[in-house]
């Protein structure tokens, strides 16, 4: 297989283990007694431990090796998710999944990410790229729809092979690490062409892409603190303890969101051939936020759901459109950096989060997070649009090829 293609067999079975582990850790971690306080300290610590190896990446990813650090990102998450589902006590949990990065997000976005995203663009000319990391999204997304499906397994363990509730749910933490050690044996086919050589003496950023980093990293931080409120693992709970459906029900939910954002992927592409980058990431955006709120007043789990549905065919339209803007304002071999500090702000303010969200769930109201994160997300937009509507990518100044 060339790169590109181990990239995306890698992002779909990583994406398959991340979204069944963010439908089922929510629930998981109830099982065992925990309350909602300490729930989201853990999906914070887990996050946290993200945001640490993309701290890594940015700096050393590069002098290190993309491909062996992929590899030791691999290795560590299963080693992670097996200690996850040993651990008894909140502290040693919380350390685990510190150490695997459990990604209570639901949603790929680690450090693997950060570093697949600086390689892709490299395998296609800049008229192409936006639709190369589209693409690269919609298999994420269908391995994000399969994971929320096999979230249903416990179920079938516990009717079928006599497992208690906990120990069905340990069960998926093994299969999440098998699924990582795959990858990182994928990992292993790389090419040196995926690695980069980049001087010594050279800079790790021009002047220039540092201002735009900077404002960037501003903007995606509060996009980012406003998702922490709505991680997968943090709806789940909310679907759970608002309407008392089971994790069946809910993966089905969320198989259908991440087919609703698997098309949506696509969509984007084409719409911002036509109405440009930033344009797309936020008129796509600001709707999907206003139907979150609805779904907090939901009257019934089926009406809920609709509009969670809904909601999901938008939300992630501005994921592919966004991490190509930020390829194309950067020079190439800036990629890594620019890549890895996104996803540093992004993962940092993710962490932050679920622990206050966990607090407002447990002595306020189960529909707080919703709103708050909605909230958030709309004032990112309207910062965004008013700081970057005439910075158009360079491939937007010249037209499509």
């Amino acid at each position: 297989m060339s790169d590109r293609r181990i990239l995306y067999v890698a992002a779909f079975a990583r994406a398959l283990a991340t979204s069944m582990v963010g439908v089922l850790l929510g629930i998981y971690l109830a099982s065992v007694g925990l309350d909602a306080t300490r729930i989201g300290l853990v999906i914070g610590a887990g996050l946290a431990g993200g945001a640490a190896a993309t701290a890594v990446a940015m700096f050393a990813g590069d002098r290190l090796g993309r491909r062996s650090f992929l590899i030791a990102l691999a290795l560590l998450t299963a080693l992670g998710a097996l200690a996850t589902a040993a651990a008894t006590s909140a502290w040693a949990i919380g350390a685990a999944a510190f150490l695997g990065m459990i990604n209570g997000m639901g949603r790929d976005r680690g450090a693997a990410l950060a570093l697949e995203q600086a390689v892709l663009p490299a395998t296609a000319p800049d008229h192409e790229r936006t639709r190369v990391i589209a693409w690269y999204n919609v298999l994420q997304d269908s391995g994000h729809a399969l994971g929320s499906l096999l979230a249903g397994l416990p179920v079938l363990l516990r009717r079928y092979a006599h497992a208690d509730h906990s120990g069905s749910m340990r069960v998926m933490f093994v299969v999440y690490a098998a699924l990582m050690l795959a990858t990182a044996l994928l990992y292993l086919r790389l090419t040196p062409a995926v690695e980069v050589h980049v001087g010594r003496a050279r800079a790790p950023i021009s002047r220039e892409s540092r201002g735009v980093l900077l404002r960037l990293c501003a903007l995606f931080s509060i996009d980012s603190l406003g998702g922490g409120f709505l991680t997968t693992a943090l709806l789940s709970y909310f679907f759970f303890k608002r309407f008392g459906v089971g994790e069946g029900v809910i993966g089905a939910l969320f198989f259908g969101a991440r087919v609703m954002n698997a098309f949506s992927h696509l969509g984007a592409a084409w719409l911002a051939r036509r109405i440009g980058l930033v344009n797309t990431m936020v008129f796509t955006h600001v709707p999907s936020s206003l139907l979150l709120v609805t779904v907090a007043f939901a009257p019934s789990f089926a009406v809920a759901a609709v509009l969670f549905l809904l909601r999901e065919g938008l939300v992630e339209m501005d994921v592919p459109t966004r991490q190509s803007y930020v390829m194309a304002v950067v020079r190439p071999e800036e990629r890594t950096f620019a890549s890895s500090v996104t996803a540093l702000v992004r993962t940092g303010a993710w962490a932050v989060a679920p622990s206050f969200a966990g607090w407002f769930m447990q002595g306020g109201s189960m529909m707080a997070p919703l709103c708050i994160g909605a909230g958030m997300k709309i004032a990112y937009d309207v910062l965004l649009y008013r700081a970057f509507r005439h910075r158009p990518a360079p491939e937007e100044r010249t037209g499509p090829a």
